[in-house]
């Protein structure tokens, strides 16, 4: 019910872009705010941006003005344009299902990996 793909990451040297994409499955996607996740190694996972089924958003201070969410609901598809990226952007990216400021809906996928490196 909630199989969630992410993909787009890579390697990319500081200041440049990636977008990653998240493809969900089911019927659920339209229902619930989406999220954006990272965990760097030997870190937790901290929430990055998130955007509600009307397209609201909201980000974390460190990525504000460099990030964009987006979706398209018809394709059940989340997005994540990085511009400006940084060294400490790097991480494993995961999308979720946002129930609450410290909650998601769905079980952690396998993320897809960003690494920002000169």
């Amino acid at each position: 019910q909630v199989q969630l793909v992410e993909s787009g990451g890579g390697l990319v040297q500081p200041g440049g872009s990636l977008r990653l994409s998240c493809a969900a499955s089911g019927s659920i996607f339209s229902i619930y705010t989406m999220g954006w996740y990272r965990q760097a190694p030997g870190k937790q996972r901290d929430r990055v941006a998130t955007i509600t089924r009307g397209g609201s958003t909201n980000y974390a201070d460190s990525v504000k003005g460099r990030f964009t969410i987006s979706r398209d609901n018809a394709k059940n598809t989340v997005y994540l344009q990085m511009n400006s990226l940084k060294p400490e952007d790097t991480a494993v990216y995961y999308c979720n299902y946002v129930l609450g400021p410290n909650s998601v809906l769905g079980s952690w996928g396998q993320g897809t990996q960003v690494t920002v490196s000169s």
